[in-house]
């Protein structure tokens, strides 16, 4: 994969600022590098690591009752361990957020190897959460689209990143 057919941390960092994201509410991993050294390197964006997927959803659910815009940074793993977080935090309370789920296992012409990837898009549609696919720079207008969304149906939106952030590792 050539880095211009990828999806690039700084993209992904000027989708977080039109959006007016005030913080990120992540599970760390090695995926992610380059886009955690832009996070962090931003003054205006605060970074709340967790532990466990299922508690960054009620911690997101306290950030935005409390005035501010958080996105949350998982992977489709642990979104999908955490359904009833997403259920009960999210939809129960209708919080507006970006999810932005790394979309492991997903090989664009659906021969999976990983599982992970095969129950994703079903554990979307079986809780009724729409979702948009970015695979590279090209498709980042999705990630504004998705805000949007999250506003209009005041409930979760989950941007699917097919591209298994191979544009965050340099």
């Amino acid at each position: 994969m050539t880095e211009a057919a990828a999806l690039s941390p700084e993209t992904v960092m000027r989708q977080m600022k039109q959006n007016g994201v005030t913080d990120i509410v992540w599970l760390p991993d090695s995926e992610t590098n380059w886009l955690y050294l832009l996070m962090k390197a931003d003054p205006d964006l605060r970074l709340v690591g967790v532990t466990r997927e299922g508690h960054a959803c009620s911690i997101a659910a306290g950030l935005y009752a409390g005035g501010k815009k958080p996105m949350m940074l998982i992977q489709n793993t642990g979104m999908m361990e955490s359904g009833d977080s997403i259920r009960g935090w999210l939809m129960g309370l209708k919080v507006p957020i970006v999810l932005m789920v790394g979309y492991r296992g997903y090989t664009r012409h659906g021969v999976n190897t990983d599982t992970a990837a095969t129950y994703t898009e079903r554990f979307l549609m079986a809780f009724g959460i729409p979702f948009y696919l970015v695979e590279n720079d090209g498709d980042s207008d999705r990630i504004s689209i998705a805000f949007k969304e999250a506003e209009k149906i005041q409930g979760p939106i989950v941007v699917l990143v097919g591209d298994e952030y191979h544009g965050f590792n340099r």
